[in-house]
């Protein structure tokens, strides 16, 4: 019987995304209609960004343990988080959780070396261009991250928080995000992790520059992945 899978849903997009994926993907798998069951539970995102914008990660690790507790107590058998801005707080998460967790940036770097992939470019909010969630997990995959240049990062993360977020998806933006792509292409990146999890919502793999790694897809098939070993 496959394992009950909980998600900690931390913007309403990216956590709509993954949910999305893996009940579609599921039914190959196991049958048709059939998916692992799966719950989620979601503090605002505004309760999160008044810690984020602190630098406050252990109050940010308390809202995810908040969701993860309350997902526990209806049957979860583990979580994940499609957010990867607040994987800055996993190491606090981990060490108090009652159910194991799957880590975003593990996801995507094991797809990478699968990949063959060496230089990627790092898209996301500016909390986590600048942050250590993925240089910490790629250095251990032998993987070079590369991010934007300043300009950039602050109009990345500008479009995230006004328009992505909020469910708003231009073809203005999508361009923007693919000239940026460009540019860290030409700096030696032979791929692009999308981490943010509402930018595969708005970069086209088929239109992009480079191949990209979509964070959100990849941890709900790693989900179905764990929910059926």
């Amino acid at each position: 019987m496959a394992q009950h899978i909980g998600i900690v849903g931390c913007s309403a997009e990216g956590a709509a995304l993954c949910y999305r994926t893996i009940c579609g993907e599921a039914p190959p798998l196991m049958g048709e209609h059939m998916h692992p069951e799966v719950s989620m539970h979601t503090h605002p995102l505004a309760e999160y960004m008044i810690h984020i914008r602190k630098g406050d990660w252990e109050n940010v690790a308390a809202l995810m343990l908040s969701s993860s507790q309350k997902l526990a107590q209806i049957g979860a058998q583990f979580a994940i988080c499609p957010d990867n801005t607040i994987h800055e707080a996993f190491d606090f998460v981990k060490e108090r959780s009652s159910i194991p967790w799957l880590h975003i940036a593990e996801t995507v770097a094991d797809e990478a070396r699968a990949q063959g992939y060496k230089q990627l470019a790092i898209l996301g909010t500016k909390y986590l261009m600048t942050g250590p969630v993925y240089p910490n997990t790629l250095e251990k995959f032998a993987i070079v991250g590369h991010i934007p240049d300043e300009n950039d990062r602050e109009r990345i993360d500008g479009i995230i928080f006004e328009e992505l977020v909020n469910g708003i998806f231009t073809e203005k933006s999508r361009c923007y995000f693919n000239g940026v792509i460009e540019k860290l292409k030409d700096r030696g990146c032979d791929a692009a992790i999308l981490g943010c999890t509402e930018i595969p919502l708005l970069v086209d793999p088929d239109d992009c520059p480079l191949p990209v790694l979509d964070s959100t897809r990849l941890l709900a098939r790693a989900a179905i992945k764990e929910a059926l070993a």
